[in-house]
């Protein structure tokens, strides 16, 4: 046994303790709540800033404080527990019981049903396990996991090949354009860009995967839009459009409140039609950053594989829905 592994074998029985001291950075209420002596929690600090070879915590009035090697080693610390205790979940074959964090990352415009849908699938079989949910652009998202800072995103487009992310498509849904309820092409079957290439739009901000895809519409209709608004979400978007300030493109609103009802509501109100033309879509899809085999925490690697396996259909009635 080298002394890499010697020092490992000494400082494992001493994460507990590490971590809630982290948490509460206060020696006496890191013994209540592991209950054992305050001596115990002092002299395992003691053995473990002499195994590192650094102070890990200071006294800072009648708490203590965690020095910088310790803010560094707090994430792992708390890792690895999660990890030991997830292994344990599947040596004992209790698959109800995997615990830990999921940090998902997603786009706005999936925050209503196509996320909800995924966790509760999950949590019917994992209740155990918790999420960290962020939400952006689509560029946002899949900074996040590429950094680190997020295990997954939920994206449209489905992210491409590089920055050491690998991805599966889940669905795909029409992209419509969005109209006030009295605009004259309401009541039209189907449209093209050019209707509407003098109109004011109202658009996604760029690094928004809707705002991609709509400027790929644009080129391939061979015109430009005459951006009035950019926004950050949808629903804004939808809000402008049935105010009659402009039209727009977006994914069907699902079942959305009919808003045309007439003077109570301001004559708010708006109409989708389907767009003529074979770019009018968009592929939603999971990505994830690649790591070395065994090192991806179990939660994490349950989630992701159940989403890449059982996700499509599980999606299929909402697509099936938001389609008609």
């Amino acid at each position: 046994m080298d002394s890499d592994q010697k020092q490992l074998v000494q400082l494992l029985p001493l994460l507990p303790v590490l971590a809630e001291l982290g948490r509460t950075e206060h020696v006496t209420e890191t013994a209540e709540l592991l209950g054992v002596p305050q001596s115990t929690v002092s002299r395992a600090l003691a053995r473990a800033s002499a195994v590192v070879g650094t102070e890990l915590l200071v006294r800072d009035g009648r708490g203590v404080r965690l020095t910088p090697a310790a803010r560094t080693l707090l994430p792992y610390i708390e890792q690895a527990l999660a990890e030991f205790q997830a292994g344990l979940d599947l040596v004992r074959n209790d698959s109800e019981v995997v615990r830990g964090k999921i940090s998902l990352s997603f786009q706005h415009t999936f925050g209503e049903a196509t996320l909800p849908l995924l966790i509760s699938a999950f949590r019917g079989r994992h209740p155990g396990a918790a999420f960290t949910l962020s939400q952006g652009a689509r560029s946002t998202c899949l900074d996040e996991v590429a950094s680190g800072e997020a295990d997954l995103a939920l994206t449209a487009p489905v992210a491409g090949q590089g920055r050491n992310l690998a991805s599966a498509p889940l669905y795909r849904e029409p992209l419509r354009l969005v109209v006030h309820h009295r605009h004259p092409l309401a009541k039209r079957p189907a449209a093209h860009l050019t209707d509407i290439r003098t109109e004011p739009f109202v658009a996604l901000g760029p690094g928004y995967g809707l705002r991609s895809l709509t400027d790929a519409l644009f080129r391939e209709a061979g015109c430009r839009p005459r951006i009035a608004f950019e926004s950050q979400d949808s629903h804004t978007v939808r809000g402008l459009v049935s105010a009659g300030l402009g039209v727009s493109v977006l994914p069907p609103g699902g079942n959305a409140p009919d808003l045309s009802a007439g003077p109570e509501t301001g004559d708010l109100g708006l109409v989708e039609i389907p767009l003529d033309s074979p770019l009018a879509f968009r592929e939603v899809g999971l990505s994830w950053r690649r790591r070395k085999p065994g090192s991806e925490p179990v939660p994490v690697r349950l989630f992701r594989d159940m989403v890449v396996t059982e996700g499509p259909e599980l999606l299929a009635g909402l697509v099936r829905q938001r389609s008609l």
